[in-house]
């Protein structure tokens, strides 16, 4: 099956790159390029694309007006091309709010050596972004006032997930959703969450559901540039009640306080202090993703075996199953976003699939379930 771009750009010429690129690629076709965000919500009525990839800064109605616009009207998966810059971070966080899926580079040097690399990246990209969920994207929520003090309780057995269409047409198998097993409040040393495609969002929803005085240290790991991480969590400081920052070296985990991976790099946690210490290591270039929630995950599970909550959010490709299993094998517990809220049901899925997910949970539910879960 051919997958349909739109190609939204006011450079004319990054839009026939693009679309000598794309369509280079055999499975993948530009059936039309706008200059502006107002053509692009126009086209994207008309043309009905599977894909629109999008500048931000445009005449006449910039990239993020656009993406608003094309969710109300008609929800389409959007990927948004940005600069590697903090302010760049900061609208591509905003566009992602908006209901973009996923980014790139708008500097193509900055994601290929060479010509055969960038054709790969942009399919794969383009592709995974084909088969994500729009329509499952929460709208965001910033809280005025605290968590009521007795949250909603989760749902407990959600419904089964379907196949995608991609995964029919593929003939893959899914495995049935197991029911949530519900477990009485633990003693948790440290929370770990790791997430990819659609986590920014995913990691806003649950962790503004906290109270500041959450009585563990949470760990974040986001799939991101190193130039975006600064600003995704001032970000997410500035929204939750808890404290959130970027990890240094050093840093010692305290409950209230969220440590977001430096991206580039890997972090690790150490058993050293009252709570746990951070090591940040130079990105390992024979690790796909930098940072790893694996790397994470591991070790977490060597430093505080049977004390860690680890959570699997939305996100393309396996990325935390194996650090997953070192934990279940250790006697921690795991925790997973369900198929129907995931932008992209990867990470969550493989994570299920290999049985170890204790709590399978829809994303409204993450956040009371950890207030609830964790003494």
């Amino acid at each position: 099956m051919t997958v349909s771009v739109l190609v939204v750009d006011d450079s004319g010429f990054f839009r026939k790159r693009l679309t000598e690129i794309l369509n280079a690629s055999g499975n993948i076709k530009v059936v039309g390029a706008a200059t502006n965000g107002r053509e692009a919500v126009d086209m994207a009525d008309k043309l009905r694309p599977d894909v629109i990839t999008m500048d931000y800064e445009m005449p006449i109605m910039d990239g993020i007006s656009a993406v608003k616009e094309i969710m109300n009207r008609r929800p389409t998966p959007v990927l948004m091309f940005s600069s590697l810059t903090y302010e760049g971070a900061r609208v591509t966080l905003d566009a992602l709010e908006a209901g973009a899926v996923d980014f790139l580079p708008k500097n193509f040097e900055e994601i290929a050596r060479d010509n055969s690399q960038l054709q790969r990246i942009l399919r794969e990209r383009i592709l995974d972004v084909a088969r994500s969920r729009p329509g499952a994207r929460p709208a965001p929520a910033v809280p005025s006032t605290p968590p009521p003090a007795q949250p909603a309780r989760p749902q407990t057995r959600p419904a089964p997930p379907q196949p995608t269409p991609a995964e029919r047409r593929a003939g893959a198998e899914v495995e049935p959703q197991r029911p949530s097993r519900k477990a009485p409040a633990r003693n948790f040393a440290v929370v770990g969450i790791g997430t990819s495609t659609g986590g920014p969002i995913a990691l806003q929803r649950v962790l503004t559901r906290l109270p500041g005085r959450f009585p563990a240290p949470i760990v974040l790991v986001q799939h991101m540039p190193a130039s975006f991480t600064p600003a995704f969590a001032d970000r997410l400081n500035k929204l939750c009640q808890i404290e959130v920052r970027q990890a240094e070296d050093g840093d010692m985990l305290k409950p209230g306080l969220a440590l977001l991976a430096p991206g580039g790099k890997q972090m690790m946690i150490e058993n050293k202090g009252p709570h746990g210490r951070v090591r940040i290591l130079p990105g390992d270039e024979r690790l796909t993703y930098k940072p790893c929630v694996d790397v994470t995950f591991g070790s977490l599970a060597r430093s505080f075996p049977g004390k860690t909550l680890g959570i699997i959010l939305t996100g393309m490709g396996a990325d935390g199953k194996e650090g997953c299993r070192m934990m279940k094998q250790s006697g921690s517990v795991v925790w997973s976003q369900d198929e129907k809220s995931s932008v992209i049901y990867g990470m969550p899925m493989a994570v299920a699939k290999a049985g170890l997910s204790d709590e399978i949970l829809t994303l409204e539910d993450i956040g009371p379930r950890m207030v609830e879960g964790v003494c």
